[in-house]
């Protein structure tokens, strides 16, 4: 089962954000870099980010899961509000 990489972050705490929605969705993610981003500074971007992975046969799945939460209206922030 190959794992390929749906997101990529310089945050560990945004990757493990991602990682619990995706697990919440049943759909198996890992996380990887995170601790060596949190132990050198500098790793994270050294290596490219934190990644979240997910089987290949999850990926459009996955893919689709995280760009919806993005344009959901709950991610926009605006200061009106309804009366």
């Amino acid at each position: 089962m190959e794992l390929v990489t749906v997101f990529r972050s310089f945050s560990p705490a945004e990757a493990q954000l991602i990682r619990s929605r995706l697990d919440a969705a049943d759909i198996p993610a890992e996380v990887m870099n995170e601790l060596a981003a949190l132990s050198v500074d500098g790793y994270s971007m050294a290596a490219g980010g934190v990644l979240v992975q997910v089987p290949e046969n999850y990926a459009a799945e996955a893919r689709a899961l995280i760009e919806a939460g993005d344009n959901s209206p709950e991610s926009e922030t605006s200061g009106n509000s309804e009366t």
